[in-house]
């Protein structure tokens, strides 16, 4: 029987992180695992004979599992271990954005318990090989012989609907913050008259957002907040690129998600990004504002879109859940060695 940890699911209702868990918990025989939650109702609509609820003790997040079964195996959905280890260990690393931009306490206590996950557990899977590169950086070489990589994969969700026509506008999925690059990605399309910009997740506008996006471009943006698989499909479906300037990236999901649903991609060519789009995106140096604003003025090109639209549906292929899934049983198998 396999315990997974639910934490993920008290710390956001939704997100990257989430999806993961999501998409491996619906594959899984019922009768394999059991999810550890702190909410009183299971999420994803899970069956309750699936599902313990325990009461959030105070800094739940950062504390161990307190385990009231037996289990042979023990998933944490986000960076924690057993209180008593009596089971082998599983750790999923998704990225090392904290390491990489944050700083002071807030990184000192993500870096503390990831690093403390990671040593005690059995085997570590990297989302990326980009993220194995960056564990054994920051933990060490002697973890590689325990690391495997998995990649992450795309829901269904998303597909090309060629009926729907393209509309000016650009869509920009998730965060907003520093290393994301969402100014320089405003400044550029300052420069290009009646395109829009839309917006999507990331947390409601702040007042400081807003007066930036009516300065420089007042009347031809919009934020959705939290969409729908559907709903997000038919915003890829009709913007003329998903535009994700991101410097760093432990995956990069909305890539594939894009590129399914025939929206071309334009990004950075760092960190695990290149090796998620390959060679079906324009992949920027540096996402400056002018490298920005060359990029998409090649996107208003046809055969340039139409060319990265091909491309697009062809890379989505190779990254499907159904393999993660696979991939991530078969390392449960060999820890336990016995079919699940």
């Amino acid at each position: 029987m396999i315990l997974f940890d639910g934490i993920i699911y008290k710390l956001q209702s939704s997100g990257g992180v989430s999806v993961v868990f999501n998409e491996l918990l619906s594959r899984l025989p019922r009768e394999s695992y059991t999810l550890l939650g702190f909410k009183e109702e299971p999420p994803l609509n899970l069956s309750s004979e699936n599902y313990i609820y325990e009461s959030p003790r105070i800094l739940e997040r950062y504390r161990r599992a307190l385990i009231s079964h037996n289990f042979d195996l023990f998933h944490s959905t986000y960076y924690r271990l057993p209180a008593v280890k009596s089971c082998k260990v599983v750790t999923t690393v998704h990225d090392y954005t904290y390491e990489r931009f944050a700083s002071g306490f807030r990184r000192a206590v993500h870096s503390f318990q990831k690093r403390k996950c990671i040593s005690e557990s059995d085997k570590i899977i990297c989302v990326s090989e980009n993220t194995r590169q960056d564990l054994l950086e920051f933990s060490g070489a002697s973890y590689e012989e325990r690391t495997v990589v998995i990649h992450n994969g795309v829901s269904s969700d998303y597909y090309f609907r060629p009926e729907i026509d393209t509309e000016p506008q650009l869509i920009f999925v998730g965060a907003r913050s520093g290393y994301k690059n969402f100014k320089s990605v405003v400044y550029a399309l300052s420069s290009i008259e009646d395109i829009n910009l839309v917006c999507v997740g990331g947390g409601g506008l702040s007042r400081t957002e807003l007066k930036f996006l009516e300065k420089y471009l007042s009347g031809r943006y919009r934020h959705t907040g939290y969409l729908t698989n559907s709903e997000l499909n038919l915003e890829y479906n009709r913007s003329l690129c998903l535009i994700y300037p991101s410097m760093y990236e432990g995956f990069g999901i909305p890539i594939l998600e894009a590129m399914r649903a025939g929206c071309p991609v334009i990004a950075i060519n760092s960190s695990s990004i290149p090796e998620v789009a390959g060679e079906a995106a324009i992949l920027m140096d540096t996402g400056e504002p002018d490298e920005i604003l060359n990029a998409l003025k090649s996107i208003m090109f046809s055969t340039v879109r139409d060319d990265l639209v091909v491309k697009g549906l062809a890379q989505s292929k190779k990254f499907t859940w159904d393999e993660t899934f696979k991939k991530t049983l078969d390392v449960y198998e060999e820890l336990l060695g016995k079919n699940i």
